[in-house]
Protein backbone atom coordinates (compact mmCIF):
# COMPACT_ATOMS: atom_id res chain seq x y z
CA UNK A 1 0.00 0.00 0.00
CA UNK A 2 1.37 3.45 -0.86
CA UNK A 3 2.47 5.56 2.06
CA UNK A 4 1.43 9.14 2.47
CA UNK A 5 1.86 11.78 5.12
CA UNK A 6 -1.14 12.98 7.06
CA UNK A 7 -1.60 16.54 8.23
CA UNK A 8 -4.28 15.05 10.50
CA UNK A 9 -7.00 17.52 9.71
CA UNK A 10 -9.20 15.50 12.03
CA UNK A 11 -12.33 16.78 13.74
CA UNK A 12 -12.26 15.73 17.41
CA UNK A 13 -15.35 15.65 19.60
CA UNK A 14 -15.49 18.09 22.50
CA UNK A 15 -14.06 16.64 25.67
CA UNK A 16 -16.58 16.07 28.46
CA UNK A 17 -15.68 17.64 31.84
CA UNK A 18 -15.23 14.33 33.70
CA UNK A 19 -12.97 12.76 30.99
CA UNK A 20 -9.20 13.19 31.29
CA UNK A 21 -7.19 14.59 28.38
CA UNK A 22 -5.36 11.31 27.94
CA UNK A 23 -8.53 9.20 27.86
CA UNK A 24 -10.28 11.68 25.51
CA UNK A 25 -7.40 11.79 23.01
CA UNK A 26 -6.95 8.02 23.10
CA UNK A 27 -10.67 7.41 22.40
CA UNK A 28 -10.79 9.95 19.58
CA UNK A 29 -7.72 8.56 17.76
CA UNK A 30 -8.72 4.94 18.23
CA UNK A 31 -12.23 5.69 16.95
CA UNK A 32 -10.87 7.54 13.92
CA UNK A 33 -8.68 4.54 13.02
CA UNK A 34 -11.51 2.04 13.37
CA UNK A 35 -13.97 4.24 11.45
CA UNK A 36 -11.51 4.63 8.59
CA UNK A 37 -11.14 8.39 9.00
CA UNK A 38 -7.45 7.65 9.61
CA UNK A 39 -6.51 5.13 6.96
CA UNK A 40 -4.05 2.27 7.27
CA UNK A 41 -0.60 3.36 6.15
CA UNK A 42 -1.14 7.03 6.99
CA UNK A 43 1.71 8.79 8.75
CA UNK A 44 0.91 10.79 11.88
CA UNK A 45 2.54 14.15 12.66
CA UNK A 46 5.47 14.25 15.07
CA UNK A 47 4.34 14.35 18.70
CA UNK A 48 5.53 17.95 19.07
CA UNK A 49 3.57 19.11 16.00
CA UNK A 50 0.55 17.11 17.10
CA UNK A 51 0.60 18.72 20.53
CA UNK A 52 0.74 22.22 19.04
CA UNK A 53 -2.04 21.49 16.56
CA UNK A 54 -4.49 20.27 19.20
CA UNK A 55 -3.33 22.40 22.16
CA UNK A 56 -2.36 19.53 24.44
CA UNK A 57 0.93 18.73 26.15
CA UNK A 58 3.52 16.69 24.30
CA UNK A 59 3.60 14.26 27.22
CA UNK A 60 -0.10 13.49 26.75
CA UNK A 61 0.46 12.82 23.03
CA UNK A 62 3.45 10.54 23.72
CA UNK A 63 1.42 8.55 26.29
CA UNK A 64 -1.50 8.08 23.88
CA UNK A 65 0.75 7.11 20.96
CA UNK A 66 2.56 4.55 23.10
CA UNK A 67 -0.72 3.02 24.28
CA UNK A 68 -2.11 2.76 20.73
CA UNK A 69 1.18 1.27 19.57
CA UNK A 70 1.06 -1.32 22.34
CA UNK A 71 -2.45 -2.30 21.25
CA UNK A 72 -1.36 -2.65 17.62
CA UNK A 73 -3.12 0.37 16.15
CA UNK A 74 0.09 2.32 15.51
CA UNK A 75 3.58 1.34 14.39
CA UNK A 76 6.56 3.42 15.48
CA UNK A 77 9.73 3.40 13.39
CA UNK A 78 12.95 4.99 14.56
CA UNK A 79 13.79 7.88 12.30
CA UNK A 80 10.64 7.34 10.24
CA UNK A 81 7.86 8.53 12.53
CA UNK A 82 4.59 6.93 13.59
CA UNK A 83 2.15 5.24 11.20
CA UNK A 84 -1.30 3.67 11.27
CA UNK A 85 -0.72 -0.09 11.26
CA UNK A 86 -1.24 -1.46 7.73
CA UNK A 87 -2.03 -4.94 9.06
CA UNK A 88 -5.17 -4.04 10.96
CA UNK A 89 -7.89 -6.57 10.27
CA UNK A 90 -10.19 -5.28 7.55
CA UNK A 91 -13.03 -7.24 9.14
CA UNK A 92 -12.61 -5.26 12.34
CA UNK A 93 -12.54 -1.99 10.43
CA UNK A 94 -15.62 -2.85 8.38
CA UNK A 95 -17.63 -3.92 11.42
CA UNK A 96 -16.75 -0.75 13.28
CA UNK A 97 -17.59 1.36 10.24
CA UNK A 98 -21.01 -0.24 9.81
CA UNK A 99 -21.81 0.20 13.52
CA UNK A 100 -20.79 3.83 13.49
CA UNK A 101 -22.77 4.69 10.38
CA UNK A 102 -25.24 7.41 11.25
CA UNK A 103 -27.58 6.82 8.29
CA UNK A 104 -27.72 4.84 5.10
CA UNK A 105 -27.17 6.63 1.85
CA UNK A 106 -30.36 6.82 -0.18
CA UNK A 107 -30.75 4.30 -2.97
CA UNK A 108 -30.32 5.69 -6.50
CA UNK A 109 -33.52 7.14 -7.90
CA UNK A 110 -34.90 4.61 -10.35
CA UNK A 111 -34.38 5.73 -13.90
CA UNK A 112 -31.58 8.20 -13.25
CA UNK A 113 -27.93 7.64 -14.19
CA UNK A 114 -26.07 5.54 -11.64
CA UNK A 115 -22.68 3.89 -11.25
CA UNK A 116 -24.32 0.52 -10.50
CA UNK A 117 -24.06 -2.09 -13.27
CA UNK A 118 -26.93 -1.86 -15.74
CA UNK A 119 -29.51 -4.64 -15.80
CA UNK A 120 -31.97 -5.26 -18.61
CA UNK A 121 -33.90 -3.11 -19.39
CA UNK A 122 -32.49 0.06 -17.85
CA UNK A 123 -33.68 3.07 -19.80
CA UNK A 124 -31.48 5.94 -21.05
CA UNK A 125 -28.28 3.89 -20.67
CA UNK A 126 -25.91 3.97 -23.68
CA UNK A 127 -23.58 1.05 -24.44
CA UNK A 128 -20.68 2.24 -22.31
CA UNK A 129 -18.51 -0.77 -23.09
CA UNK A 130 -18.69 0.19 -26.78
CA UNK A 131 -17.35 3.69 -26.21
CA UNK A 132 -13.79 4.12 -27.63
CA UNK A 133 -12.18 5.00 -24.30
CA UNK A 134 -8.69 4.48 -25.71
CA UNK A 135 -9.32 7.09 -28.41
CA UNK A 136 -10.81 9.48 -25.88
CA UNK A 137 -7.74 9.00 -23.66
CA UNK A 138 -5.41 9.80 -26.57
CA UNK A 139 -7.36 12.95 -27.42
CA UNK A 140 -7.44 13.98 -23.76
CA UNK A 141 -3.71 13.35 -23.37
CA UNK A 142 -2.84 15.50 -26.36
CA UNK A 143 -5.11 18.28 -25.17
CA UNK A 144 -3.66 18.24 -21.64
CA UNK A 145 -0.09 18.25 -22.88
CA UNK A 146 -0.68 21.41 -24.86
CA UNK A 147 -3.14 23.07 -22.50
CA UNK A 148 -2.60 26.84 -22.48
CA UNK A 149 -2.90 29.11 -19.42
CA UNK A 150 -6.11 30.54 -20.89
CA UNK A 151 -7.63 27.07 -21.12
CA UNK A 152 -6.71 26.37 -17.50
CA UNK A 153 -8.02 29.74 -16.37
CA UNK A 154 -11.53 31.19 -16.46
CA UNK A 155 -14.11 30.62 -19.14
CA UNK A 156 -16.92 32.13 -21.17
CA UNK A 157 -20.39 31.63 -19.61
CA UNK A 158 -21.55 30.54 -23.07
CA UNK A 159 -18.88 27.84 -23.14
CA UNK A 160 -15.65 27.09 -24.99
CA UNK A 161 -15.87 28.97 -28.30
CA UNK A 162 -14.44 26.22 -30.58
CA UNK A 163 -16.89 23.70 -29.11
CA UNK A 164 -19.79 26.07 -29.65
CA UNK A 165 -18.73 26.42 -33.28
CA UNK A 166 -18.52 22.63 -33.64
CA UNK A 167 -21.96 22.18 -32.05
CA UNK A 168 -23.52 24.82 -34.32
CA UNK A 169 -22.00 23.15 -37.40
CA UNK A 170 -23.18 19.71 -36.28
CA UNK A 171 -26.73 20.89 -35.56
CA UNK A 172 -26.90 22.72 -38.87
CA UNK A 173 -25.88 19.67 -40.89
CA UNK A 174 -27.53 16.84 -38.93
CA UNK A 175 -30.63 18.52 -37.47
CA UNK A 176 -31.23 21.41 -39.88
CA UNK A 177 -31.03 23.83 -36.98
CA UNK A 178 -30.74 27.56 -37.62
CA UNK A 179 -27.99 28.70 -35.28
CA UNK A 180 -24.48 30.04 -34.93
CA UNK A 181 -21.86 29.74 -32.21
CA UNK A 182 -23.10 33.05 -30.77
CA UNK A 183 -26.42 31.61 -29.59
CA UNK A 184 -25.15 28.20 -28.49
CA UNK A 185 -24.68 27.83 -24.73
CA UNK A 186 -22.78 24.83 -23.36
CA UNK A 187 -24.43 23.25 -20.32
CA UNK A 188 -23.63 20.55 -17.79
CA UNK A 189 -26.57 18.70 -19.31
CA UNK A 190 -30.16 19.11 -20.43
CA UNK A 191 -31.33 19.25 -16.82
CA UNK A 192 -29.34 22.43 -16.20
CA UNK A 193 -30.89 23.97 -19.28
CA UNK A 194 -34.38 23.08 -18.06
CA UNK A 195 -33.61 24.58 -14.66
CA UNK A 196 -32.34 27.83 -16.20
CA UNK A 197 -35.34 28.14 -18.51
CA UNK A 198 -37.87 27.34 -15.79
CA UNK A 199 -36.46 30.12 -13.62
CA UNK A 200 -36.39 32.63 -16.47
CA UNK A 201 -39.67 31.91 -18.24
CA UNK A 202 -42.08 30.98 -15.49
CA UNK A 203 -43.14 32.87 -12.39
CA UNK A 204 -44.62 31.01 -9.41
CA UNK A 205 -48.18 30.02 -10.15
CA UNK A 206 -47.95 30.56 -13.90
CA UNK A 207 -48.90 27.73 -16.28
CA UNK A 208 -46.51 25.76 -18.43
CA UNK A 209 -47.49 23.01 -20.86
CA UNK A 210 -46.00 19.49 -20.87
CA UNK A 211 -46.59 16.32 -22.83
CA UNK A 212 -48.54 13.71 -20.88
CA UNK A 213 -46.91 11.28 -20.37
CA UNK A 214 -43.65 13.18 -20.31
CA UNK A 215 -40.15 13.53 -18.92
CA UNK A 216 -40.17 13.74 -15.12
CA UNK A 217 -36.92 15.75 -15.12
CA UNK A 218 -38.67 18.58 -16.93
CA UNK A 219 -41.64 18.37 -14.58
CA UNK A 220 -39.27 18.61 -11.61
CA UNK A 221 -37.57 21.72 -13.03
CA UNK A 222 -40.89 23.48 -13.57
CA UNK A 223 -42.23 22.49 -10.17
CA UNK A 224 -39.07 23.75 -8.50
CA UNK A 225 -39.71 27.12 -10.16
CA UNK A 226 -43.26 27.13 -8.79
CA UNK A 227 -44.93 26.61 -12.16
CA UNK A 228 -48.40 25.15 -12.58
CA UNK A 229 -48.00 22.25 -15.01
CA UNK A 230 -50.80 21.78 -17.57
CA UNK A 231 -50.74 18.22 -19.04
CA UNK A 232 -51.25 18.07 -22.82
CA UNK A 233 -52.14 14.62 -24.16
CA UNK A 234 -50.03 12.70 -26.68
CA UNK A 235 -51.31 10.37 -29.39
CA UNK A 236 -49.75 8.51 -32.32
CA UNK A 237 -48.90 11.84 -33.99
CA UNK A 238 -47.27 13.39 -30.93
CA UNK A 239 -48.49 16.30 -28.84
CA UNK A 240 -52.19 17.08 -29.39
CA UNK A 241 -51.57 20.71 -30.26
CA UNK A 242 -55.30 21.51 -30.34
CA UNK A 243 -55.27 21.08 -26.57
CA UNK A 244 -52.82 23.98 -26.22
CA UNK A 245 -55.93 26.12 -25.91
CA UNK A 246 -55.77 24.99 -22.28
CA UNK A 247 -52.55 26.99 -21.89
CA UNK A 248 -54.12 30.33 -21.13
CA UNK A 249 -51.30 32.89 -20.78
CA UNK A 250 -48.65 30.16 -20.61
CA UNK A 251 -45.09 31.30 -21.32
CA UNK A 252 -43.75 27.93 -22.43
CA UNK A 253 -44.54 24.39 -23.51
CA UNK A 254 -42.04 21.50 -23.28
CA UNK A 255 -41.95 18.90 -26.07
CA UNK A 256 -39.82 16.01 -27.36
CA UNK A 257 -40.89 16.12 -31.03
CA UNK A 258 -38.30 13.86 -32.70
CA UNK A 259 -38.82 10.88 -30.38
CA UNK A 260 -41.51 11.55 -27.78
CA UNK A 261 -40.51 10.58 -24.29
CA UNK A 262 -41.48 7.96 -23.23
CA UNK A 263 -43.80 6.71 -26.02
CA UNK A 264 -41.43 7.17 -28.97
CA UNK A 265 -43.90 8.82 -31.37
CA UNK A 266 -42.81 11.59 -33.77
CA UNK A 267 -44.58 14.95 -33.92
CA UNK A 268 -46.16 15.22 -37.37
CA UNK A 269 -45.32 18.12 -39.70
CA UNK A 270 -48.89 19.41 -39.49
CA UNK A 271 -48.68 19.58 -35.72
CA UNK A 272 -45.21 21.09 -35.79
CA UNK A 273 -46.50 23.97 -37.84
CA UNK A 274 -49.57 24.28 -35.63
CA UNK A 275 -47.42 24.38 -32.50
CA UNK A 276 -45.23 27.13 -33.94
CA UNK A 277 -48.33 29.09 -34.91
CA UNK A 278 -49.67 28.75 -31.38
CA UNK A 279 -46.35 29.93 -29.92
CA UNK A 280 -46.33 33.01 -32.16
CA UNK A 281 -49.92 33.89 -31.28
CA UNK A 282 -49.42 33.28 -27.56
CA UNK A 283 -45.99 34.97 -27.55
CA UNK A 284 -44.72 31.86 -25.79
CA UNK A 285 -41.63 29.69 -26.15
CA UNK A 286 -41.41 26.06 -27.20
CA UNK A 287 -38.71 24.13 -25.31
CA UNK A 288 -37.55 21.37 -27.66
CA UNK A 289 -35.67 18.53 -25.95
CA UNK A 290 -33.73 16.71 -28.69
CA UNK A 291 -32.48 14.11 -26.23
CA UNK A 292 -31.61 11.12 -28.45
CA UNK A 293 -32.26 12.18 -32.03
CA UNK A 294 -28.80 11.03 -33.16
CA UNK A 295 -29.98 7.44 -33.14
CA UNK A 296 -32.55 6.96 -35.90
CA UNK A 297 -32.26 3.58 -37.58
CA UNK A 298 -34.63 3.85 -40.54
CA UNK A 299 -35.22 6.63 -43.05
CA UNK A 300 -33.72 10.09 -43.07
CA UNK A 301 -33.13 11.98 -39.83
CA UNK A 302 -36.09 14.15 -38.88
CA UNK A 303 -35.11 17.83 -38.74
CA UNK A 304 -35.44 19.63 -35.45
CA UNK A 305 -38.58 21.62 -34.78
CA UNK A 306 -36.27 24.62 -34.40
CA UNK A 307 -35.40 24.29 -38.10
CA UNK A 308 -38.95 25.43 -38.96
CA UNK A 309 -38.96 28.35 -36.55
CA UNK A 310 -38.71 31.78 -38.18
CA UNK A 311 -39.67 33.89 -35.16
CA UNK A 312 -37.26 32.83 -32.42
CA UNK A 313 -39.94 30.87 -30.55
CA UNK A 314 -38.04 27.57 -30.12
CA UNK A 315 -35.30 26.84 -27.58
CA UNK A 316 -33.39 23.70 -28.60
CA UNK A 317 -31.79 21.49 -25.94
CA UNK A 318 -29.47 18.54 -26.48
CA UNK A 319 -26.99 16.37 -24.62
CA UNK A 320 -23.74 14.50 -25.25
CA UNK A 321 -24.31 12.26 -22.22
CA UNK A 322 -26.51 9.76 -24.05
CA UNK A 323 -24.48 9.90 -27.26
CA UNK A 324 -21.11 9.38 -25.53
CA UNK A 325 -21.19 8.65 -21.79
CA UNK A 326 -23.20 10.04 -18.83
CA UNK A 327 -20.18 11.10 -16.75
CA UNK A 328 -19.21 13.61 -19.43
CA UNK A 329 -21.98 15.93 -18.17
CA UNK A 330 -22.01 18.23 -21.19
CA UNK A 331 -24.98 19.42 -23.19
CA UNK A 332 -26.03 22.48 -25.13
CA UNK A 333 -28.86 24.94 -25.63
CA UNK A 334 -29.62 27.00 -28.74
CA UNK A 335 -31.07 30.20 -27.30
CA UNK A 336 -33.12 32.81 -29.23
CA UNK A 337 -31.50 36.24 -29.20
CA UNK A 338 -34.34 37.61 -27.07
CA UNK A 339 -33.41 35.34 -24.16
CA UNK A 340 -29.63 35.09 -24.47
CA UNK A 341 -28.66 37.86 -22.03
CA UNK A 342 -31.07 36.58 -19.38
CA UNK A 343 -29.80 33.02 -19.73
CA UNK A 344 -26.16 34.11 -19.42
CA UNK A 345 -26.85 36.39 -16.45
CA UNK A 346 -28.49 33.56 -14.53
CA UNK A 347 -25.80 31.12 -15.64
CA UNK A 348 -23.09 33.38 -14.19
CA UNK A 349 -25.00 33.61 -10.91
CA UNK A 350 -25.23 29.83 -10.63
CA UNK A 351 -21.94 28.31 -11.78
CA UNK A 352 -20.02 30.94 -13.82
CA UNK A 353 -19.00 28.68 -16.72
CA UNK A 354 -18.58 24.99 -17.62
CA UNK A 355 -15.25 23.15 -17.41
CA UNK A 356 -12.95 24.32 -20.21
CA UNK A 357 -10.87 21.15 -20.22
CA UNK A 358 -13.73 18.72 -20.82
CA UNK A 359 -15.13 21.02 -23.49
CA UNK A 360 -11.77 21.24 -25.26
CA UNK A 361 -11.37 17.45 -25.22
CA UNK A 362 -14.87 16.98 -26.61
CA UNK A 363 -14.20 19.62 -29.26
CA UNK A 364 -11.05 17.78 -30.41
CA UNK A 365 -12.97 14.48 -30.37
CA UNK A 366 -15.52 16.01 -32.73
CA UNK A 367 -13.01 17.85 -34.95
CA UNK A 368 -10.89 14.72 -35.48
CA UNK A 369 -13.91 12.78 -36.73
CA UNK A 370 -14.23 10.37 -33.78
CA UNK A 371 -17.65 11.69 -32.79
CA UNK A 372 -19.18 11.07 -36.22
CA UNK A 373 -17.63 7.60 -36.49
CA UNK A 374 -18.90 6.65 -33.03
CA UNK A 375 -22.45 7.74 -33.87
CA UNK A 376 -22.47 5.81 -37.15
CA UNK A 377 -21.16 2.69 -35.47
CA UNK A 378 -23.60 2.89 -32.56
CA UNK A 379 -26.55 3.32 -34.90
CA UNK A 380 -25.74 -0.13 -36.29
CA UNK A 381 -25.22 -1.62 -32.82
CA UNK A 382 -28.43 -0.15 -31.41
CA UNK A 383 -30.47 -1.09 -34.47
CA UNK A 384 -29.38 -4.72 -34.04
CA UNK A 385 -30.24 -4.66 -30.34
CA UNK A 386 -33.64 -3.10 -30.97
CA UNK A 387 -34.38 -5.78 -33.55
CA UNK A 388 -33.36 -8.44 -31.00
CA UNK A 389 -35.76 -6.94 -28.45
CA UNK A 390 -38.63 -6.81 -30.93
CA UNK A 391 -37.98 -10.39 -32.12
CA UNK A 392 -37.79 -11.71 -28.55
CA UNK A 393 -40.96 -9.83 -27.64
CA UNK A 394 -42.86 -11.48 -30.51
CA UNK A 395 -41.59 -14.87 -29.37
CA UNK A 396 -42.06 -14.62 -25.60
CA UNK A 397 -44.49 -11.78 -24.88
CA UNK A 398 -47.38 -12.48 -27.25
CA UNK A 399 -50.61 -11.78 -25.40
CA UNK A 400 -48.75 -10.23 -22.47
CA UNK A 401 -47.10 -7.14 -23.89
CA UNK A 402 -46.76 -5.44 -27.27
CA UNK A 403 -43.48 -3.62 -27.94
CA UNK A 404 -43.81 -0.39 -29.87
CA UNK A 405 -42.35 -0.68 -33.39
CA UNK A 406 -40.17 2.41 -33.07
CA UNK A 407 -36.96 2.76 -35.06
CA UNK A 408 -35.04 5.31 -33.02
CA UNK A 409 -33.53 6.07 -29.62
CA UNK A 410 -32.17 4.05 -26.72
CA UNK A 411 -35.49 2.86 -25.27
CA UNK A 412 -38.93 1.74 -26.40
CA UNK A 413 -42.28 1.16 -24.76
CA UNK A 414 -44.02 -2.12 -24.10
CA UNK A 415 -47.80 -1.85 -23.71
CA UNK A 416 -49.31 -4.34 -21.29
CA UNK A 417 -52.12 -6.60 -22.52
CA UNK A 418 -52.40 -8.93 -19.51
CA UNK A 419 -54.54 -6.65 -17.34
CA UNK A 420 -51.64 -5.76 -15.05
CA UNK A 421 -50.98 -2.18 -14.01
CA UNK A 422 -47.68 -0.47 -14.83
CA UNK A 423 -46.95 -0.11 -11.14
CA UNK A 424 -47.39 -3.80 -10.40
CA UNK A 425 -45.51 -4.91 -13.50
CA UNK A 426 -42.54 -2.73 -12.58
CA UNK A 427 -42.54 -4.04 -9.00
CA UNK A 428 -42.71 -7.71 -9.99
CA UNK A 429 -40.05 -7.28 -12.68
CA UNK A 430 -37.64 -5.62 -10.25
CA UNK A 431 -38.11 -8.50 -7.84
CA UNK A 432 -36.77 -10.80 -10.58
CA UNK A 433 -33.82 -8.52 -11.43
CA UNK A 434 -35.39 -6.86 -14.48
CA UNK A 435 -34.92 -3.09 -14.34
CA UNK A 436 -37.89 -1.42 -16.02
CA UNK A 437 -39.89 1.77 -15.52
CA UNK A 438 -43.67 1.80 -15.44
CA UNK A 439 -45.47 4.41 -17.50
CA UNK A 440 -47.18 5.60 -14.31
CA UNK A 441 -43.91 7.36 -13.47
CA UNK A 442 -44.37 9.70 -16.43
CA UNK A 443 -48.06 10.55 -16.26
CA UNK A 444 -48.98 14.05 -15.17
CA UNK A 445 -52.76 14.01 -15.02
CA UNK A 446 -55.90 12.18 -16.04
CA UNK A 447 -55.24 12.68 -19.74
CA UNK A 448 -53.37 9.38 -20.08
CA UNK A 449 -54.24 5.95 -18.76
CA UNK A 450 -52.43 3.26 -20.71
CA UNK A 451 -50.44 0.61 -18.85
CA UNK A 452 -46.94 -0.23 -19.99
CA UNK A 453 -43.21 -0.33 -19.31
CA UNK A 454 -40.26 1.64 -20.65
CA UNK A 455 -37.62 -0.79 -21.94
CA UNK A 456 -34.04 0.27 -22.59
CA UNK A 457 -32.16 -1.87 -25.10
CA UNK A 458 -29.00 0.07 -26.00
CA UNK A 459 -26.74 -1.11 -23.17
CA UNK A 460 -27.38 -4.85 -23.56
CA UNK A 461 -26.14 -7.60 -25.83
CA UNK A 462 -28.54 -9.65 -27.92
CA UNK A 463 -28.12 -12.54 -25.49
CA UNK A 464 -28.89 -10.37 -22.48
CA UNK A 465 -31.94 -8.98 -24.25
CA UNK A 466 -33.33 -12.43 -25.11
CA UNK A 467 -32.77 -13.71 -21.57
CA UNK A 468 -34.27 -10.55 -20.11
CA UNK A 469 -37.37 -10.80 -22.27
CA UNK A 470 -37.81 -14.47 -21.34
CA UNK A 471 -37.61 -13.57 -17.65
CA UNK A 472 -40.01 -10.67 -18.12
CA UNK A 473 -42.44 -13.02 -19.87
CA UNK A 474 -42.37 -15.37 -16.89
CA UNK A 475 -43.02 -12.43 -14.57
CA UNK A 476 -45.93 -11.09 -16.58
CA UNK A 477 -47.37 -14.51 -17.35
CA UNK A 478 -47.32 -15.76 -13.77
CA UNK A 479 -48.66 -12.53 -12.30
CA UNK A 480 -51.64 -11.94 -14.60
CA UNK A 481 -53.92 -9.46 -12.91
CA UNK A 482 -57.61 -10.03 -12.31
CA UNK A 483 -58.20 -6.31 -11.86
CA UNK A 484 -61.29 -5.01 -13.63
CA UNK A 485 -60.14 -1.40 -13.63
CA UNK A 486 -61.19 0.26 -16.88
CA UNK A 487 -58.70 2.18 -18.99
CA UNK A 488 -59.26 5.47 -20.77
CA UNK A 489 -57.32 4.38 -23.82
CA UNK A 490 -55.44 1.55 -25.45
CA UNK A 491 -52.67 1.31 -27.98
CA UNK A 492 -54.05 -1.04 -30.60
CA UNK A 493 -52.39 -2.66 -33.59
CA UNK A 494 -53.30 -0.85 -36.79
CA UNK A 495 -53.58 -2.42 -40.22
CA UNK A 496 -50.19 -0.97 -41.13
CA UNK A 497 -48.53 -2.67 -38.17
CA UNK A 498 -48.08 0.58 -36.27
CA UNK A 499 -49.69 1.62 -33.01
CA UNK A 500 -52.64 3.97 -32.68
CA UNK A 501 -54.09 5.45 -29.50
CA UNK A 502 -57.82 5.36 -28.86
CA UNK A 503 -59.15 7.63 -26.09
CA UNK A 504 -62.46 8.28 -24.48
CA UNK A 505 -63.64 11.82 -25.04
Amino acid sequence: MPKYASSLQLTLQQRLPHVTLTRWLYSELRGAILDGRLQAGARLPATRDFALQYSVSRGTVVTVFEQLEAEGYLVGRVGAGTWINERLSQDVLRKRSSRSQVRKLPAPILGLPTSQPARPFRAYEPALNEFPSDVWAQVAGRRLRRASPSLLGGGDPRGYAPLREAVAAHLGSSRGAICSADNVVILSGVQQGLDLLARILVKPGEPVGMEDPGYFGAAAAFRNAGARIIPIPVDEYGLVVAKCALLNRARAVYVTPAHQFPLGTTLSLERRLALLAWARAARAFVIEDDYDSEFRFEGKPIPALQALDKCGSVILLGSFSKVLFPALRLGYMVVPAELLDRVLSLRIAIDFFPSNLNQAILCDFIAEGHFGRHIRRMREVYATRLAALQDAARKYLAGLMEVSPIQAGLSTTGFLHNGMSSRRAEKFALERGIEVLGLHRFTLGATYDVEGLLLGFAAFTEGQIRNGVATLARVLGSRISTDTTSHLGRFESSASGGLSLRRCS
